[in-house]
């Protein structure tokens, strides 16, 4: 998935890709408004929201998916939580880092007997 090689950004009303190695934008796509977009990245889909709607985008081209309007709910930010989001950079450290724990561990468990 071509996907995978790109960095996702949410910037004024508008969602964009860039590809990860040369930082050239590969899509982008307008959503509403002009103000802060806030995306969530799953396996094959980006969730972004903005001026209280939140979409849903196709990774690879940025097509909108579909869209809701969450009418009645407001304009304020939305939080997304979605199966299969990344981890936050903090979480993927921890757990990289009671990996290495856990092998430097067993290392030293075999080489002790």
């Amino acid at each position: 998935m071509a996907a995978l090689n790109y960095v996702f950004l949410g910037i004024h009303g508008s969602a964009i890709a860039l590809d990860e190695t040369t930082g050239t934008q590969v899509w982008a796509t307008k959503l509403k408004g002009s103000d802060f977009v806030n995306l969530v990245l799953t396996d094959n889909r980006l969730y972004a929201s903005t001026k209280g709607e939140i979409y849903c985008l196709d990774t690879g081209t940025g097509k909108i998916i579909w869209q809701n309007s969450l009418r009645g709910m407001g304009r304020g930010l939305i939080c997304i939580a979605a199966p299969g989001a990344q981890p936050n950079l903090t979480a993927g450290i921890k757990q990289k880092k009671s990996q290495e724990e856990a092998a430097a561990a067993a290392a030293a468990a075999a080489g002790g007997s």
